[in-house]
């Protein structure tokens, strides 16, 4: 069992009270402006979609949306949404650094080991398959929204954008949720099931918008990611997983919905 307690170890100790405040403040203000935020827009955004006359399951919500009628406007928006995510993962990758926790620590160096493939992989499989199934029962009840990964128009920037954008979110929600939430809980002395619970319920926050399916689905994810890097200190087989989910889902719905309309 790891020694919490040793202070010659600035990842693994606990912090003294002042530090503690601190790190709070700091949580604070990292999830008001990037993924607590989000989770905050995703509730209402599922409010409003409640109070509609129409069902959940007969509305419709777009991951990727096109932001602009120009088509050069649009792709640079789209790049300026995705050079926002990777801000937000640098700005969590910034304070550990600071605090003396380097990105290696985390399991994030740049090397990539196959054994962080075939966990991503496994990861992929673990997670999507059973998420895709919850997704369609979530749907049949009348509990979720139905859920458009890409409305983008057949630009030849679509696909190259939702490639970078699956990395990007990816990248964003992994290193916010489990490599720097989880660390910075850990430092402040949480235990490991209270900040597993922590994260999973904020990665399920900001995928409210797409319904109660979404959040439980996401939920039950940071639940087995966050499980995952406590266990084996690698976030790398969670980014890589995340990718390739996101990235099934991006690319392949842009190419695959019109072709199959039980899909749209």
């Amino acid at each position: 069992m790891r020694d919490w307690l040793n202070p010659a170890n600035p990842f693994e100790s606990r912090a003294d009270r002042g530090e503690r405040r601190l790190i709070v403040v700091e949580l604070v203000i990292v999830f008001a402006i990037t993924l607590g935020l989000s989770g905050l827009r995703s509730l209402l955004s599922l409010l409003d979609s409640l109070l509609r006359t129409t069902p959940l399951d007969k509305q419709t919500v777009a991951i990727n949306a096109p932001q602009a009628r120009a088509g050069w406007l649009d792709l640079l928006a789209q790049l300026a949404g995705i050079l926002q995510l990777f801000a937000w993962a640098a700005l969590g990758l910034y304070l550990l650094h600071r605090s003396g926790i380097g990105a290696r620590a985390i399991g994030f160096a740049r090397r990539v080991t196959g054994r962080d493939w075939l966990g991503g992989i496994g990861l992929t499989a673990l997670i999507g398959i059973p998420g895709l199934g919850l997704y369609f029962a979530a749907r049949a009840i009348g509990a979720n929204l139905n859920v458009a990964p890409s409305t983008l128009d057949g630009t030849w920037w679509r696909v190259p954008v939702l490639v970078i954008s699956a990395v990007a979110n990816a990248v964003a929600e992994e290193v916010l949720v489990v490599g720097f939430l989880l660390t910075r809980l850990r430092r402040f002395g949480a235990r490991e099931n209270s900040a597993l619970l922590i994260a999973a319920v904020l990665r399920g926050s900001y995928h409210l918008y797409q319904g109660f399916g979404g959040f439980v689905g996401n939920l039950l994810m940071g639940l087995v990611f966050g499980r995952v890097w406590q266990r084996t200190n690698r976030l790398w087989p969670l980014v890589l997983a995340h990718s390739l989910i996101d990235l099934i889902a991006f690319v392949g719905y842009a190419l695959l919905a019109p072709l199959l309309p039980f899909l749209r």
